[in-house]
């Protein structure tokens, strides 16, 4: 029909009687003024006495006009069961049913229309189904169009995936999604699989168009594909030109995340040195963080395969490796020198195996020496990479002055009184007094006094009621500090003390870092990272139960402690006490302590810190986990390299610059009280 012929302003529907003009729910309604027809394309579709006798540009769709006027005369004698109306032109084809309805009363009384073959319908009693087993959970879960919650109900409104389990759909949510996509691109969301999809979600009423889908016809519509992503968005972008700046072959030109495209940096934000680095932004790294704490498979060489003429089993190296407490036992697999270097690994730190699996293989002390060697220059490498972003950070920093009264008998309380004094800017040069005549006298310059005052500070909030541990320390939970916000105060107090210059904290526990960086919904803990010796026993007691009767006792007499961390569940079988253990550390080590958590990461956003952190976690966890080391000869003289004229005996020279490093270093060591400054 020609465009003549369509006109919007149209009259009720000859077959249903309904002036609603809704595509999405009864199709496209349309006018034919020569014919004096007004129509619902589902209605004319579904219409039980009526088909296509004509070709597709005849009549209307291939429908003849006569044909119409005389399924509108049938309609006219038939009423509707749901409204009681006439006009009923759809009649259910279940074997004995003779109810008719019209198509828009049919869906709101939830019968099912098949939009394929020869246009079936269902009424309200004998609809098709989908089959729920008892088995499956009812807990209800996302749709995963809308992302909101469905129930897990045989409902008309509902409809599960046939080729994916537990993936649910609202009935609407995939109607609307099918006309978008057409079905050339409609498939299941999780599995993309098409066949199964479509003939399943056909059976059960919804309508899949033979047409493209609506992005491939709209006009440009991957225009802004074929440009590139231009923007910086790092927090505190460091070009003076703005975050659109772009200048290609320098510091300044933009690199996009490698993984999603959808993010830049300049060169220069980001402390990358060469266009080839890699860079991802922050979301993605939180996103491959997930898969980092996956459970370490075990591998067993071959009987052939063998090493040092001994055959031994490897394991493969775990991304995250868990502390050692003092006096704890485990088994642990060894492993060659080789692997032990590529991930940073002591040959110190490996436990000793119990009788029945130890394995005959022995490291000289000069392969140790060496392995350790390896690993403190790969430290020093990382701590020099963290420096040099530090460096970047301070740039930040103006020559607008702020001067901190100290007492160094109550340090805590000095500082954080000149943290919160108004005239507090962190982006201020710092000037440090000591208020006590003693200090003043030690240190007589304000470079030197800030310092020592950043060194005094993180000895206090290392000892502090903040943190709980040994020597790796975690987040504690102390209601008070909360309260006064003192979490916030000591994060932002480390971020200014970095980025000032002073000393790194280095008493941070593996875990507490991992939480910083990754967020703590991706960190798996374990039970070393469990500071209180009583809380750990306790899990102890149910990790290694040996048998269902032991377990339930050990539960029993744990019930208060189980119940007061919401850990308490069912234990019907000795497997049980995986999960049990699981919830008990992921409530001990991480959702116990969310709350200082978070106002502890805020307070280390600070100077854009906790975002450089994120960029760059291998390099900081060298300042966060680790203490700083003496500086020693060797140290020394990987910071230089030595040059010498031509005349002089280039050999005689290093050997010479060599043993006075260690003369000094020997001196230094058998002076008593020799510290850090």
């Amino acid at each position: 029909m020609s465009e003549n012929n369509f006109d919007i302003q149209s009259p009720p529907c000859v077959l249903c009687g309904w002036t609603d003009n809704c595509p999405e729910k009864y199709g496209e309604k349309r006018t034919y003024v020569e014919y004096n027809l007004t129509l619902h394309n589902y209605c004319l579709l579904m219409s039980s006495g009526i088909w296509q006798r004509g070709e597709e540009n005849e009549g209307v769709d291939g429908f003849l006009i006569e044909d119409i006027r005389k399924e509108v005369n049938r309609a006219a004698r038939l009423m509707c069961n749901i409204c009681r109306k006439k006009g009923a032109s759809i009649g259910c084809v279940a074997p004995k049913c003779k109810r008719s309805y019209h198509f828009p009363c049919g869906l709101q009384k939830e019968c099912v229309f098949q939009f394929m073959e020869d246009f079936r319908s269902y009424c309200w009693e004998h609809k098709p189904v989908q089959i729920f087993s008892d088995k499956e959970s009812r807990e209800p879960s996302q749709c995963t169009i809308c992302l909101d919650l469905v129930e897990h109900l045989p409902l008309y409104s509902v409809l599960r995936s046939p080729c994916c389990k537990n993936t649910w759909f609202h009935r609407e949510c995939l109607q609307y999604q099918a006309l978008s996509a057409g079905i050339f691109f409609f498939r299941c969301a999780v599995c993309n699989n098409k066949d199964k999809f479509q003939k399943e979600m056909l059976r059960m009423g919804i309508h899949i168009p033979e047409k493209d889908a609506s992005w491939e016809l709209e006009d440009n519509a991957y225009q802004d594909l074929l440009q590139c992503y231009q923007h910086c968005d790092i927090r505190r972008c460091l070009c003076k030109n703005g975050r659109d700046y772009n200048k290609p072959d320098s510091k300044w030109e933009i690199k996009r995340c490698q993984s999603c495209g959808s993010r830049g940096t300049h060169l220069a934000c980001s402390s990358i040195k060469s266009w080839e680095q890699n860079w991802e932004c922050v979301e993605c790294r939180s996103i491959f963080a997930k898969g980092k704490y996956s459970k370490r498979k075990k591998h067993s060489l071959a009987p052939s395969e063998k090493m040092d003429g001994t055959t031994c089993l490897l394991e493969e190296p775990s991304p995250k490796l868990p502390r050692q407490s003092p006096g704890s036992q485990r088994n642990c697999l060894l492993q060659s020198p080789k692997i032990i270097c590529q991930n940073n690994l002591s040959p110190c730190s490996l436990l000793e195996l119990p009788t029945s699996n130890r394995v005959a293989m022995s490291l000289s002390p000069l392969m140790s020496n060496r392995n350790c060697s390896l690993r403190k220059k790969h430290l020093r490498m990382q701590r020099k990479e963290a420096s040099n972003i530090l460096k970047e950070l301070k740039q930040q920093i103006n020559t607008k002055t702020t001067r901190l009264n100290i007492n160094t008998e109550n340090i805590w309380k000095s500082a954080l009184k000149g943290f919160r004094q108004r005239n507090f800017r962190p982006t201020n040069t710092i000037e440090v007094k000591f208020t006590n005549c003693k200090n003043r006298v030690k240190t007589d310059s304000f470079t030197g006094s800030k310092h020592l005052f950043f060194h005094l500070l993180m000895l206090h909030i290392q000892n502090s009621s903040l943190f709980e541990g040994s020597s790796a320390k975690n987040l504690s939970v102390d209601p008070q500090a909360l309260k006064e916000n003192l979490y916030f105060e000591a994060g932002k107090m480390i971020a200014v003390s970095l980025v000032h210059g002073g000393p790194s904290p280095g008493f941070f526990s593996k875990i507490l870092f991992d939480c910083l960086v990754y967020g703590p919904e991706n960190v798996k803990p374990n039970l070393d990272d469990v500071a209180d010796a009583g809380v750990a026993q306790t899990i102890k007691k149910i990790k290694y139960s040996e048998s269902l009767s032991s377990l339930q006792s050990t539960v029993h007499d744990c019930y208060d402690f189980l119940a007061a961390a919401g850990c308490l569940r069912p234990i019907t079988s000795l497997r049980d006490k995986d999960m049990l253990v699981n919830d008990l550390l992921i409530h001990h080590v991480i959702k116990r302590i969310i709350s200082p958590l978070e106002s502890f990461r805020q307070g280390l956003k600070t100077l854009g810190l906790l975002e450089k952190m994120e960029m760059h976690p291998d390099a900081f966890s060298s300042l966060f986990c680790h203490k700083p080391e003496n500086l020693s000869a060797e140290a020394l003289c990987d910071l230089f390299t030595i040059h010498s004229s031509t005349d002089v005996n280039k050999v005689g020279a290093a050997d010479f610059w060599m043993g006075y490093l260690q003369d000094v270093e020997n001196i230094r060591g058998m002076l008593p009280n020799c510290g850090a400054f």
